[in-house]
């Protein structure tokens, strides 16, 4: 039997489920396949799951500022294992929420394994067909390997396998100095791990404003943490209960580290290779789908979003892209791609971090005329209450206009901060609107209005 809808959408991630709940809006027959379930990586072994281990983190850091304060606590009987399983509680609620929310807006969700046998035809496990006038490809990504440190998922781990321990480490090094690594060199951390980070580039978060990630790599050594830089792991020798990592750094010194477990953090690979994309002749470019246009593949029809397609690696990429891709199907005139420069990056260590546009080094390389501000987390009065003074905001600007053109911040709630200034950058808004506008004091947020004032030039509190 075959059974035809308006849209198919292949993967109920955040880019999938979106995708296919905007279509129900506006009035599509749609079908989600999903493999697993629903709420794709970031909400079942990704994003969600990991910012509650990041929360018990957050609270088990605070022990020693209680203690201050005369309180009593007996970490004795501290069990990892409730730390997990609360985070897969948030998990399986949030999963069980993405399915409420198909079946509230009248979408089919088939689990299965889907091919494309046509850029109109999708058949699951082989042998259910299914038809539609579109088809929706968010079918995510999976962790990268390297040669060497392959993952046996006991001693050599993936990122999905540190967010399934159940018990930690003593010792852990972290190949990969990026988002999802200096997170995790925060939660273990945060509960008395020894942790290595090995990062090939100048510095962590290397996709970072560089004064930024200064900041961070500051904090992270003053709490412990061995950082490599500049390094890369050559060879690993493991026993029964350990492993020996050889790294070695730009002038060739090298160095073994001998801990117990491995996390290898160093991207992820796009979930393209079994989806039948020949079929539709559609080529992939190092495994991501080329695409067009409101995320039109080469094959009429078939649309890509998501990390199968060759932007940002995020949630709420995904979730934009299948909004535009959906409402064009639809017959709407939204923008024909989401744009780079409003686009929000995020990082949940401690201290958080957050930007979106040009970094100081791509200003530079641009060759446009440009000045940068700064302000001091600490020059704000909560910061201190609170007892988070370190970070700063930085902004650059265009040196003729002031138009804004990226801005970064590292610091407490720097993640939530952000959106301000994006909305700022999104209305086009110049840094006097902001540095005029009346803020709550205290707030942290007062560093947003500060820096804008630093644009200015009249930042009062430094």
């Amino acid at each position: 039997m075959n059974e035809k809808y308006d849209l198919i959408v292949i993967g109920a991630g955040p880019g999938g489920y979106v995708g296919a709940i905007r279509a129900a809006q506006r009035g599509l027959k749609a079908a989600v396949i999903e493999k697993d379930k629903p709420g794709g990586v970031c909400l079942n072994i990704g994003c969600i799951p990991s910012k509650s281990l990041i929360h018990e983190s957050n609270n088990f850091r605070l022990i020693p500022s209680l203690k201050e304060l005369g309180v009593k606590i007996d970490a004795e009987e501290f069990d990892y294992r409730k730390v997990f399983e609360r985070s897969r509680k948030a998990a399986d609620t949030l999963s069980k929420g993405v399915d409420y929310l198909l079946k509230k807006n009248g979408i089919e969700l088939i689990k299965g394994i889907a091919t494309l046998k046509d850029s109109s035809t999708v058949l699951i496990d082989g042998d259910r067909e299914l038809t539609a006038r579109n088809i929706l490809l968010a079918t995510g990504s999976h962790p990268r390997q390297i040669p060497g440190f392959e993952f046996d998922h006991k001693q050599i781990l993936s990122s999905d396998d540190a967010l399934m321990l159940t018990k930690l480490p003593k010792s852990i090094c972290i190949l990969g100095g990026g988002a999802i690594g200096v997170e995790f060199a925060h939660i273990f951390n945060a509960f008395g791990v020894d942790v290595h980070i090995v990062e090939m580039l100048g510095h962590l978060v290397p996709l970072e404003d560089d004064d930024i990630a200064a900041e961070l790599q500051k904090s992270f050594s003053k709490r412990g943490i061995h950082i490599h830089t500049l390094s890369k792991a050559t060879t690993l020798k493991k026993t029964k209960t350990r492993c020996k990592i050889t790294i070695e750094n730009v002038e060739k010194n090298q160095e073994t580290l001998s801990v117990d477990q491995v996390l290898v953090v160093v991207g992820r690979v796009p979930n393209t290779g079994k989806l039948g994309l020949e079929n539709s002749g559609i080529q992939t470019d190092k495994g991501f789908i080329p695409v067009g246009d409101y995320y039109q593949t080469c094959s009429t029809g078939v649309f890509a979003v998501g990390d199968v397609v060759a932007s940002p690696m995020l949630a709420h990429v995904a979730s934009k892209e299948a909004q535009i891709a959906v409402e064009f199907m639809a017959g709407d005139n939204p923008q024909k791609w989401l744009d780079s420069n409003h686009i929000p990056s995020a990082v949940y260590c401690e201290p958080q971090i957050a930007s979106f546009g040009l970094t100081e080094k791509q200003a530079k390389e641009s060759g446009i005329p440009f000045k940068k501000a700064t302000f001091p987390y600490r020059g704000v009065g909560k910061s201190v209450a609170v007892g988070s003074p370190e970070g700063m905001v930085k902004i650059i600007f265009d040196d003729k206009y002031k138009e804004i053109l990226g801005c970064h911040l590292v610091g407490a709630d720097a993640t939530e901060i952000i959106h301000e200034l994006l909305l700022a950058k999104k209305s086009e808004l110049l840094p006097e609107d902001i540095a005029s506008m009346v803020h709550a004091h205290p707030t942290l947020s007062e560093a947003v209005m500060e820096s804008m004032r630093a644009v200015e030039g009249w930042a009062v509190h430094v």
